[in-house]
């Protein structure tokens, strides 16, 4: 899964940028209440375990 599929899906849950850094973004979840990286190589497929990560912090798992 590429990075930029995940920020499509954080987006239809209502996740936002809080900050935006060299290589990775800080964003936030309403579900959750937790903020969380997601890296910013946006056409780069991330390692299952990264994107599983990812996906549970935003709630989306």
């Amino acid at each position: 899964m590429k990075t930029s599929e995940i920020v499509k899906e954080l987006k239809k849950i209502g996740c936002y940028k809080v900050f935006e850094g060299a290589n990775h973004e800080r964003w936030y979840s309403p579900v959750t209440g937790q903020e969380f990286s997601v890296p910013r190589h946006y056409s780069k497929e991330l390692h299952p375990k990264t994107a599983h990560s990812i996906k549970k912090q935003a709630g989306l798992k």
